[in-house]
């Protein structure tokens, strides 16, 4: 890669038209909710944008993160590697192995140290001196810390590195924590979800190449553009809990209809993210869409806040009185219960017992 180059030199190099470009652009001002306007803006800003060195570091994880990543669809993924940014380290898509591998990340920290975005999925142990995950010998920590020094900003991708995830729940064996439990001197930006939204990601990189910085964040450092709304916000779903029509099993007539999955444990109005808007594959449709409740795989603590398939409080009111209120202070009735889940989910985890390991051997 050249430090030199420009977006508009590289696309101009692969053939790519001027006006594929500008609708090129338009996407990306539509997926971070910036107006029509701003196209052109972007545009000018892309264009003389150097391509940023992107070091990707995958640490307690399943994979899944990356097979989102391979997923993507605006911007795809071959247009993110190869024109947007210059993806120099990844365990997973990189050609290099073993040794090749690790001195193309120590190159790649050195020539642009102090540029570098650094992406982490994967939570990181501490326990034991973080022996339960390491890479060429090195911890998960040491290698973190390491490639945090150089780094201008850091994207926890996926729960696990936002929050912590399902290594970190309990009794959390190896003592897993998220990237900003340790890295505290850094701007670093969560990218929640297991895993997160292909869309996400990459649309989290475009604002950074765009405007140079990182994009407006929420309480829990994830972008607002991608986070603002819970999933019940925006979900098709919404109008039938509105009028209190609620599926009682995953194969009834309410099922069939499309009715509301409340009841039968969707997590949709405490669990902010743009599944419903942006979904998956495409844009071909989101979990709920296909028939199941929403987990609140994005929220923190997800794994220990009780049964994925039970609610975690049941409404106040009958299903009348909630139709009634609902229709004269529109969401009002929704928000309360919003309120009602959250503060629940808070007692269940606050309240649940910790397991031991001798616990599970006596299993």
């Amino acid at each position: 890669m050249s430090e030199h180059e420009t977006l508009e030199q590289r696309l101009s190099e692969q053939g790519v038209s001027r006006r594929a470009f500008l609708k090129f652009c338009a996407a990306l001002a539509t997926m971070m909710a910036l107006p029509p306007s701003s196209a052109s803006a972007i545009a000018a800003a892309l264009s003389q944008a150097k391509r940023p060195s992107v070091i990707w570091l995958s640490f307690q994880e399943c994979t899944g993160c990356t097979e989102s990543l391979t997923r993507s669809h605006s911007p795809t993924l071959e247009s993110l590697i190869f024109d947007m940014i210059s993806l120099d380290y990844h365990h997973t898509l990189q050609a290099a192995s073993g040794h090749a591998a690790e001195q193309a990340r120590d190159d790649a920290m050195k020539a642009f140290y102090g540029k570098y975005l650094l992406l982490v999925d994967g939570s990181i142990p501490l326990k034991d001196g973080g022996v339960y995950s390491t890479i060429a010998g090195r911890t998960n920590l040491d290698m973190l810390e390491e490639a945090a020094k150089g780094a201008a900003a850091i994207v926890a991708v996926g729960s696990c590195a936002a929050f912590g995830g399902l290594p970190n729940a309990q009794p959390n064996p190896t003592g897993a924590v998220a990237v900003s439990d340790i890295i505290k001197d850094k701007p670093i930006v969560n990218i929640s979800g297991c895993p997160p939204i292909p869309a996400v990601i990459t649309g989290v990189l475009a604002h950074y190449l765009t405007f140079g910085e990182l994009p407006a964040l929420d309480e829990l450092g994830r972008p607002k553009a991608f986070y603002g709304e819970t999933i019940h916000d925006r979900c098709y779903r919404r109008p039938f809990y509105d009028q209190g029509k609620f599926a009682k099993t995953f194969d009834d007539e309410g099922a069939r209809n499309g009715w509301c999955l409340y009841e039968l444990g969707c997590k949709g109005p405490t669990t902010h993210n743009a599944c419903a808007t942006t979904k998956w594959n495409g844009g071909a449709g989101f979990p709920i869409e296909a028939g199941h409740g929403c987990i609140g795989c994005s929220e923190p603590k997800f794994w220990d806040a009780g049964s994925f398939y039970t609610p975690l409080s049941a409404p106040a009111a009958d299903v009348a009185s909630i139709s009634q209120a609902a229709a004269v202070a529109g969401a009002g009735a929704a928000l309360a219960l919003s309120a009602t889940d959250r503060a629940k989910r808070q007692q269940v985890q606050q309240s649940r017992e910790k397991l031991t390991l001798e616990d599970l051997k006596g299993n």
